[in-house]
């Protein structure tokens, strides 16, 4: 009994270390911040002076004071909504098409994830160039191809978020590996029951595929919304949130709040907002899935 318990100990002994750096990393460097975030929120702190208590002050501002966190919020809200749909589809078929016996297919594959890989900054120098309305390559193709006369995408107000947009289709590589990985696992047997059936490929991919393909898709929207709502490179580094804050994202403004006018207090606020924003979709999302997503071996009421 005494070495049993003594290797009970043992093993308790073994665990918290094994957790304890992780442990540790979570409480200094996740848990310590939010907690410090959340009271610099209701504060007046400047970084160079001590924090003065203020209440809801800053949230008030947010509110009814400063316009451009509301500003910021339908900014971000744009880019999401439209984005994040575009690119679940075009994952989807993309996935789709590389998911058949196609020549080269490995290549095709690799190609499309490689973007995915490669530093936001790097990317957005290289878009500018791509957007650039004088030389760039995606204003002489439109009119090469089509004899369509690019619009100055950056520098319009109407265009900036569409040309963001545009260019967060370049990164869709992770998503379609995981529909991929979705697809593959749609079991064989199923196709050719239906088959047998007289099931022609239209009814194939909606009553198979597309159910079987739901909590991949499901992930994947949970995932976009939340790094949609989190953009913040695109902004900093190609437009610096212009023209006129057209592309003045939610996090872009946290940043220079933060970072360059040192309001920690107004800054620690607005992130405690999109948190609660997230957070609220997030459980929406979740909260709808019942109703759309479908899990094999559930029962449907």
């Amino acid at each position: 009994m005494g070495l049993q318990l003594s290797a009970s100990r043992r093993e308790g002994v073994l665990f918290y270390l094994f957790i304890g750096p992780a442990l540790l990393g979570l409480l200094i460097f996740t848990l310590g911040p939010m907690v410090a975030s959340f009271y610099f929120s209701f504060c007046d702190y400047e970084i160079v002076r001590p924090p003065v208590w203020v209440g809801l002050a800053n949230y008030h501002k947010m509110f009814f004071v400063d316009k451009l966190p509301v500003h910021a919020l339908g900014v971000t809200a744009y880019y999401s909504f439209v984005g994040v749909p575009l690119r679940l589809v075009a994952q989807f078929l993309i996935a789709l098409l590389l998911n058949r016996a196609l020549f080269g297919r490995s290549l095709f594959r690799t190609m499309l994830y490689l973007p995915s890989i490669v530093s936001g900054v790097a990317l957005s120098l290289l878009w500018v160039w791509l957007l650039n309305p004088e030389f760039g390559l995606i204003n002489y193709l439109l009119w090469e191809v089509f004899r369509i006369e690019g619009p100055r995408w950056l520098s319009s107000p109407e265009w900036v978020i569409p040309a963001l947009i545009l260019m967060s289709m370049w990164g869709i590589g992770g998503g379609i590996v995981i529909c991929l990985a979705g697809l593959q696992g749609i079991p064989e047997e199923l196709y050719e029951a239906a088959e047998l059936d007289g099931a022609n490929g239209l009814q194939k991919m909606t009553r198979i595929t597309v159910p079987h393909m739901t909590p991949v898709l499901f992930f994947n929207l949970v995932m976009g919304i939340i790094g949609s709502f989190q953009v913040f490179t695109q902004g900093y580094v190609m437009t610096a949130g212009g023209p006129s804050n057209a592309s003045l994202f939610y996090v872009l403004y946290l940043y220079w709040n933060a970072f360059n006018y040192f309001r920690m207090g107004y800054a620690s606020a607005l992130a405690w907002v999109l948190f609660a924003i997230i957070l609220a979709m997030t459980a929406l999302i979740f909260r709808s899935s019942s109703a759309w997503v479908y899990y094999e071996g559930s029962v449907q009421m």
